[in-house]
């Protein structure tokens, strides 16, 4: 008998979309990690998405949305279910009037960054370098150098399970640190609209050089990883805490504290989901002990099923 997730992949391919089987989703994150997806769609258009979340949730598809996988962690064993991944399909920006840009969430942060710097547009400098997506950025409220999402953004267009569109103001979209609404909903982000400022292009350029080099002179960027692997907690930073707590280096399997940034957990090469869990878990042990600090982890971890 045809599963559900074969029969929303075979819908795929008659709207044109790009299907694969068993995507090893290691290909699909920055920390080369996780095993086979059931099926994964790359959808072409919002309209054709639409018919494949409103099948999704008629056959109770199990799904996950996916753009750069900059921020999860994947099983060993995969994903059993269908994964919708946005990418150049669903990534296109536009200009929709003198100082606003208009980002479909599968385009990189820093593909909005440089449409920014083209049309002499600041505010978005804080994003450079951030190895997202516009969605992942919208979702999880992505920040560096005293910048956030949030900051910027005027409007989100976001589709529900059914397949309808609505779009958020600022107010409606819940921010937090490291969190907006959609972390709590089942709603996908379609766009965000970002409303920036005239600037001069040089100094904006000069910004964006400085930021990106302080990122490769501070973080790992040499080896696979998701970015801060714990949050920021309050009056304090995660790697100072996971540093004075003499876990600089600290290794289990193929995952490895990073010697340049301690709040950096990186994949040496091999290291496997369990790798990365155990490191995790046993920094939060160490921490907490040590310091009476909790750490929370930033980083999203997606089970198999």
């Amino acid at each position: 008998m045809i599963t559900a997730a074969e029969q929303l992949a075979e819908l795929a391919e008659e709207l044109g979309c790009k299907v694969c089987r068993n995507e090893l989703l290691c290909e699909h994150t920055t920390f080369k990690i996780g095993g086979p997806c059931t099926v994964m769609i790359s959808p072409n258009s919002v309209e054709n998405l639409s018919k494949l979340i409103r099948f999704s949730t008629e056959k109770n598809v199990r799904t996950l949305i996916m753009g750069k996988g900059s921020n999860m962690l994947c099983a060993d064993e995969g994903f059993n279910g269908v994964v919708f991944l946005f990418d150049n399909s669903m990534g296109d920006i536009e200009q929709i009037d003198e100082v606003t840009l208009r980002a479909y969430s599968g385009a990189s942060l820093i593909s909005v960054c440089r449409k920014a710097l083209e049309l002499s547009l600041s505010g978005l400098e804080f994003a450079y370098g951030i190895p997202g997506t516009v969605g992942g950025g919208v979702y999880m409220n992505a920040g560096a150098y005293q910048g956030e999402i949030k900051d910027v953004v005027k409007s989100v267009t976001a589709m529900d399970t059914h397949g309808n569109l609505r779009t958020y103001r600022p107010s409606q979209l819940e921010f937090t640190y490291r969190r907006s609404r959609f972390y709590y909903s089942s709603e996908m982000i379609i766009s965000a609209d970002f409303e920036l400022t005239r600037g001069n292009k040089e100094e904006i350029e000069a910004k964006m050089k400085d930021l990106i080099g302080r990122r490769k002179e501070k973080q790992p960027l040499e080896f696979p990883n998701a970015g801060s692997t714990f949050k920021r907690p309050e009056g304090q930073y995660a790697g100072k805490l996971i540093e004075d707590c003499g876990l600089r280096g600290c290794t289990i399997g193929g995952a490895q504290v990073s010697e340049k940034h301690c709040g950096f957990v990186i994949n040496k090469g091999s290291a496997t989901c369990s790798d990365v869990r155990g490191l995790i878990d046993h920094i939060q042990r160490t921490v907490h002990d040590s310091t009476g600090f909790n750490l929370e982890c930033e980083v999203r971890i997606i089970p198999y099923e």
